[in-house]
């Protein structure tokens, strides 16, 4: 592959994941786990949005651009990916491999009907 080659998934070789900004993003609110391979600690972070490359997530301190990082995504598993921009308190990621998104989005219960502990308690007129 030349400097311009593309990947299957349209990446281009030499780049650093970043360059592929025209995945769309499902803007959501969603709580996953995060780890920096060789560290032993798991960090719980807010995924703001989701696209089958990779997320935005909020990340106070920052990370180096180029961090190899790890997401335990809901519905998905864990998946590798790269720093690839940190500002303003939040980190941008471009997954290693591709994804489907929808797959977070989707319930996390099983039941037919809302539980009668969930249903507001409405007093008779």
């Amino acid at each position: 592959m030349d400097q311009f080659s593309q990947d299957p998934y349209g990446a281009v070789a030499g780049e650093d994941g970043a360059h592929n900004r025209n995945d769309s993003r499902d803007s959501l609110f969603l709580m996953a786990d995060m780890r920096v391979p060789g560290a032993s600690s798991v960090l719980q972070v807010r995924v703001r949005n989701l696209s089958a490359g990779g997320l935005m997530a909020e990340f106070p301190t920052g990370l180096d651009q180029g961090t190899l990082v790890e997401f335990d995504v809901r519905g998905i598993g864990w998946v590798p990916g790269k720093v690839a921009w940190s500002a303003a308190g939040r980190i941008g990621v471009a997954f290693d491999r591709q994804i489907d998104p929808m797959l977070a989005r989707k319930p996390v219960g099983t039941g037919n009907t809302t539980p009668v502990f969930v249903k507001p308690v409405l007093p008779r007129r």
